[in-house]
């Protein structure tokens, strides 16, 4: 699994999907002018969200980026490679379904991460803007950055899913020679995830 791909692809689809998703046609009864609706954009995130995680739990996880070579996991811990199931047995499946539990739950982190930033960008703008009609912007920033702080704590607890994940996928590598030429983890991408 090329984790250079995978927790930025999560953390940036959601607020992209929110922000798509914005009713446009509410406005300020004072001003006239466009409002952002936070609840529907948490709405909208959560929906985007749920459904991923059903995605994700009652899917085939990809574990390839190649199109002329396509590898997934089932749900039923098969592994399939463009199309065909791999023969294995059952400690070979035991340490598949455990791999696919740990990218459930990291891709799960990710989403938690993607809707905590998407409310924050969501905060970030509902206080500029009253700060702006209201001429008190002081105390804008520091609430800003006390909630991205937050962010970056739960973004630290993330990384630290990661030396998990790759002692587990070196393991399934080392069990099941056919699943050695996805395991494409190694350290940098911890190291990449603390930085």
């Amino acid at each position: 699994m090329n984790m250079r791909l995978l927790l930025p692809t999560l953390l940036l689809c959601l607020p992209l999907a929110a922000c798509s998703n914005t009713d446009s046609n509410k406005t300020d009864p004072a001003t006239g002018k466009p409002v952002v609706d936070a609840d529907s954009i948490g709405k909208k995130v959560k929906d985007a969200t749920d459904k991923a995680r059903v995605e994700i739990a009652q899917g085939n996880i990809k574990i390839s980026n190649d199109q002329n070579d396509k590898a997934e996991i089932t749900p039923q811990g098969d592994l399939l490679i463009n199309g065909k199931a791999v023969t294995i047995d059952a400690q070979q499946r035991a340490l598949l379904m455990d791999y696919r539990k740990q990218v459930e739950k990291l891709a799960g982190a990710g989403m938690d991460i993607g809707v905590a930033g998407a409310s924050l960008g969501v905060k970030a703008a509902g206080e500029a803007l009253r700060g702006v009609f209201s001429g008190d912007t002081q105390g804008i920033e520091e609430k800003v950055n006390a909630e991205a702080a937050k962010i970056e704590a739960s973004a630290k607890q993330l990384c630290e899913l990661l030396p998990t994940m790759m002692a587990k996928q070196q393991a399934l590598a080392a069990a099941l020679p056919a699943f050695k030429p996805y395991a494409t983890m190694d350290q940098s991408d911890v190291d990449d995830c603390h930085n």
